[in-house]
């Protein structure tokens, strides 16, 4: 008997401890006001506990809808103590999800925990509060628009940057840039790129694109180049499509055609990346692939049968793909400042590492501007 006696003492005791434990990891409290409520919808909190996952607002850890109209509050219990961010939005057409456009900017009104207005991609360092343990803590939210009511319009400096791939060329193209870009709804332009938003369902939507492209090469370039003709700047248009996938990933596929018909051909594009952010910096490492047209690839790597010479031999080239590993890195600064570098290195299909004309097989390209919102 008194062995039982002693185990259920010793239950008791392991019980009690549990329940100690427990008393002394007292949950948090968070309560939301919004300045400005809506009239109609619903509006949708979503509370947020990593940047990788508050970068692109998805997965949040907590989501509390409440329906609009008069004073708005919102109530998220037992919560771990720990680092959190809100993002808050106004669903007004009651669809359930948070509309974005074209490149995944938010298209309905939203607002930020700490006031926090982004310039680009949400910062969680900027957005980000502590609550302690057993803590009542009350977030203030303002909804506002991204684009307001003309859209968003920057105006900045940027530089072009490409490595040559040809024969006899130790040339690096840089080309100075004006770094305007326009964001709106349905409309983007961001320096040498538009696209004009024609679909959007959600987790995935469809643009009619255009595209700046500049020449191969210029004959001067390389005596393997000369007799061949300068390789012009063109027009390239067409569509493209983006879908989100789990765990945070971006697809993008597309093809765009030279509109001025200098080059004969076309060019298309199967991507992937995940936006990534590390503090006041936000990542985005991309693969894709790069399918050239044989007209294309023919005018930037063949050698007419008639401008064959010694050393350089007529060649022609079918289609081919490159394979591109590359990203860009964003940083907001004050002011409404914005710093964007991209850079890639192309790794040349067979097909074009073949030409006489060629003697690299990647080609590496940079970008890079200083842009500031008006």
């Amino acid at each position: 008997m008194p062995t039982e006696r002693r185990k259920l003492a010793s239950r008791c005791a392991l019980f009690a401890a549990a329940g100690v434990c427990a008393m002394g990891a007292a949950a948090a409290d968070l309560e939301l006001r919004i300045d400005n409520p809506p009239t109609n919808g619903v509006v949708v909190a979503l509370l947020f506990d990593s940047a990788g996952t508050f970068v692109d607002l998805r997965d949040p850890a907590r989501v509390v809808t409440l329906p609009a109209g008069g004073a708005v509050t919102g109530h998220m219990p037992d919560l771990a103590p720990g680092e959190y961010a809100l993002v808050v939005y106004h669903d007004a057409n009651g669809n359930g999800r948070l509309d974005r456009n074209f490149i995944g900017i938010p298209s309905e009104p939203l607002g930020f925990s700490n006031r926090h207005w982004p310039q680009g991609p949400p910062s969680f360092a900027r957005a980000a509060f502590q609550i302690g343990e057993g803590e009542a803590k009350t977030v203030d939210i303002k909804l506002q628009s991204v684009f307001g009511k003309r859209g968003l319009l920057g105006i900045g400096v940027g530089v072009v940057t490409r490595t040559s791939p040809y024969r006899g060329s130790r040339h690096v193209d840089v080309q100075p840039i004006p770094a305007i870009s326009y964001i709106g709804e349905r409309v983007q332009i961001l320096g040498l790129a538009a696209q004009c938003g024609i679909m959007n369902r959600g987790d995935m939507a469809l643009a009619a694109t255009a595209r700046y492209r500049f020449g191969a090469y210029r004959d001067d370039e390389s005596p393997y180049l000369q007799g061949l003709g300068d390789r012009e700047d063109t027009l390239m248009g067409g569509l493209a499509l983006q879908a989100e996938l789990p765990a945070g990933f971006d697809l993008s596929v597309g093809y765009e055609h030279d509109l001025l018909d200098r080059t004969g051909g076309g060019n298309g594009r199967l991507g992937i990346q995940k936006t990534l952010q590390r503090g006041l910096l936000t990542m985005a490492p991309q693969l894709a692939l790069n399918w050239l047209t044989a007209d294309l690839a023919e005018y930037e790597y063949g050698v007419p049968a008639d401008r064959s010479r010694n050393g350089r031999p007529a060649y022609r080239p079918g289609a081919a793909v490159n394979i591109e590993i590359g990203g860009t890195v964003f940083m907001a600064l004050r002011g409404n400042w914005r710093v964007i570098l991209a850079g890639s290195v192309a790794f040349l299909d067979p097909e074009l590492t073949a030409s006489p004309l060629v003697d690299q097989s990647e080609v590496f390209s940079g970008f890079g501007a200083v842009t500031r919102l008006l």
